[in-house]
């Protein structure tokens, strides 16, 4: 490893090294810990969005949090004819805003110990700090633990739980 990618690296996650220079659909095709995501992102035709400019946030489900959904349900998103539903499900994951983990700590803080931020398909995510991570509960009470990790172009958090 180069002495620049060696400085560069941020964290490891599915194996693979996440550097601040990529953004996040050039670091989770490298983890396998994320494959799914990667595969759902691409069934919806949302991967020029999250290689764009943004800035975003996305609160990004792992392989384990697609696992954990009754069976058949990640094929059937993955369905072309099911585009939209699968890009409704993503876009609720993704908030716009370059927030990072101090943003978050500060917001909930702020705010008396729960922030809401607004998806970019249009329904509040609420923010609560558990210790080192965040509990998400989604706008019908389904809470998902989140382990913050940050890219530094835009914000993945991963989540082992897809409850919202």
């Amino acid at each position: 490893m180069s002495g620049v990618a060696s400085a560069e690296m941020t964290k490891m996650v599915g194996g693979a090294a996440m550097y601040p220079s990529k953004n996040i659909i050039q670091n989770a095709v490298n983890s396998k810990d994320n494959t799914t995501l990667v595969a759902a992102v691409k069934a919806a035709g949302l991967v020029d969005t999250l290689q764009g400019p943004g800035p975003f946030t996305v609160f990004a489900p792992t392989n384990e949090a697609f696992a954990q959904l009754p069976p058949g349900t990640v094929e059937s998103l993955l369905k072309p004819e099911n585009k939209g539903q699968l890009t409704t499900v993503l876009t609720y994951h993704v908030v716009p805003g370059h927030l990072t983990t101090a943003d978050l700590k500060n917001a909930v803080k702020e705010a008396g110990g729960q922030a809401t931020f607004t998806t970019v398909q249009g329904e509040p995510l609420t923010i609560t700090e558990k210790g080192r991570a965040f509990d998400i509960t989604d706008s019908k009470g389904h809470t998902a633990p989140s382990r913050s990790l940050m890219f530094f172009n835009r914000m993945a958090s991963f989540m082992s739980s897809t409850r919202f």
